[in-house]
């Protein structure tokens, strides 16, 4: 496209050659830009653009955006190296902007379902992939686990947000369209509404699962928190309600599109029987979150009772309540890392009446504080021993973030600290019996261990099942 096209709408001010500029890309990374791309230096809370024009222009960006003011000797060394410098209002805003329409507004061909809420977004839109799967509907997942169609991973390069920024999203949704997808469920996390991530993006449906204990730093608090999750309802044409959820049913009391109702025994018009409920996935969280689900699928005008028929056929994603089973115990690895999430998660297990119940988890750092020993209590009243340990500590010390944790206890007797992750895991698993359950949580489908600016592979499940290997190699000794 070219950028004058681009432009055309846009309030800015333009120094340079630009009139026959084709642009084929737009980046806010610096290391992305090349030959026909459009550079847009938007200043984040810990990085700002404009400090990598430079590198962009010398790796070929062919035109840079900027939202503040700079010398004018800069615009006329950026301007003579054949380099236009586009200035607007926003830079954020034009960046949504400006992906989607070099995309080519996949959104508005496709029919999308964006998902918010503290814990289960994940969930539901995988259960969205997989009901509208069972339809004969190509549909594309996309969110904490990557871009899904059919249920098969695509094997693309897009990093590892909740929420893509529109750099990514946009494509990708045009690759889904390219590859005949008709349906796309997406995880809409608070960042990414805040940040404004799905501004363009033309959601047909919003789905606002539930508000708990999470992310209230990043957003100055809980009233900034729920206000990002709210951002949703601005930006559907229709969306879909917790009922059982309070704060929830007060975000939309003023919602000015139509708001569908779900509870845990009904789908907006479709109440479930006992033998549905059964056969859904383990615990009260899991069946709301079939229910959300199933209304998504119900408002986009497919039977109820075809519904009904395919709810018992849904599976768990990756890292949520996932298995790991040898010699009469039960390792259950979870996503779970806030207070509500954690809840859910050991109430679902209780009812698996194991002999005794042992815990994993600890909390990640530079974020929430406040969660850490509400979670330390929440794992006191339901587990019989629980091991604290490190999660992604980031630039924390996780030993004080165990101190946090145990803060919240009653009965530390009951806890261990136990900081490597590794032997933590291994220590649960070597101490469990026939007939007990280990509930590793907090990283779930994750592979890697933040420390400091560190990555380090470590996946909870592969650490649960070597785990249980040395128990059988041990009881063949």
């Amino acid at each position: 496209m070219y950028l004058i096209e681009l432009l055309r709408n846009w309030p800015c001010t333009v120094n340079g050659n630009w009139r026959d500029v084709v642009i084929r890309k737009v980046t806010e990374h610096p290391a992305r830009a090349e030959a026909g791309s459009l550079f847009v230096a938007r200043k984040g809370a810990s990085y700002d653009g404009h400090h990598a024009i430079n590198e962009a222009i010398t790796n070929g960006a062919d035109a840079v955006v900027i939202d503040r003011p700079v010398s004018s000797a800069m615009i006329s060394a950026w301007s003579a190296a054949g380099t236009a410098v586009i200035t607007v209002p926003d830079s954020s805003r034009f960046l949504s902007f400006c992906a989607a329409e070099l995309a080519g507004n996949p959104s508005h061909d496709l029919k999308v379902i964006a998902v918010t809420g503290t814990n289960g977004k994940t969930t539901v839109t995988h259960f969205i992939g997989q009901l509208l799967g069972g339809m004969g509907v190509p549909a594309a997942v996309i969110g904490t686990t990557g871009c899904y169609i059919g249920g098969e991973r695509l094997d693309i390069d897009i990093p590892p947000l909740t929420t893509l920024t529109a750099e990514y999203l946009h494509p990708l949704l045009s690759e889904c369209r390219a590859r005949g997808v008709t349906h796309a469920a997406l995880e809409a996390s608070s960042i990414g509404l805040e940040k404004g991530r799905l501004t363009d993006c033309g959601i047909d449906i919003g789905i606002l699962l539930n508000i708990g204990a999470d992310h209230f730093e990043d957003h100055g608090g809980r009233s900034g928190y729920i206000a990002a999750k709210k951002l949703l309802c601005s930006l559907s044409d229709q969306m879909i309600v917790n009922e059982e959820d309070a704060v929830c049913m007060e975000m939309t009391a003023c919602c000015e599109v139509p708001v569908h109702r779900f509870s845990r025994d009904r789908f907006l018009d479709q109440s479930i029987d006992g033998d549905t409920a059964a056969r859904l996935p383990a615990g009260l969280h899991n069946r709301l979150n079939a229910m959300a689900a199933a209304s998504a699928v119900r408002l986009l005008g497919f039977p109820a009772e075809a519904i009904s028929r395919s709810l018992g056929s849904l599976t768990l994603p990756p890292g949520r309540l996932q298995l790991a089973e040898q010699y009469s115990r039960k390792v259950y690895i979870d996503y779970a890392h806030s207070p509500d999430a954690l809840e859910a998660v050991l109430k679902a297990v209780t009812g698996l009446n194991p002999r005794k119940l042992v815990c994993v988890f600890g909390c990640g750092g530079n974020r929430d504080r406040e969660k850490r020993p509400l979670m330390g209590k929440i794992a006191e009243q339901y587990c019989d021993h629980v091991i604290v340990t490190a999660d992604n500590p980031r630039d924390e010390d996780p030993a004080v973030i165990a101190q946090h944790i145990l803060a919240g206890v009653e009965k530390p007797h009951r806890f261990t600290v136990e900081l490597d992750r590794r032997k933590a895991i291994r220590q649960a698993v070597s101490m469990s019996e026939p007939d007990d359950i280990v509930i590793i949580a907090g990283k779930g489908h994750e592979a890697v261990q933040i420390v400091n600016q560190d990555r380090f592979s470590l996946s909870d499940y592969s650490e649960a099942v070597a785990a249980l290997d040395a128990i059988r190699s041990h009881t063949r000794t």
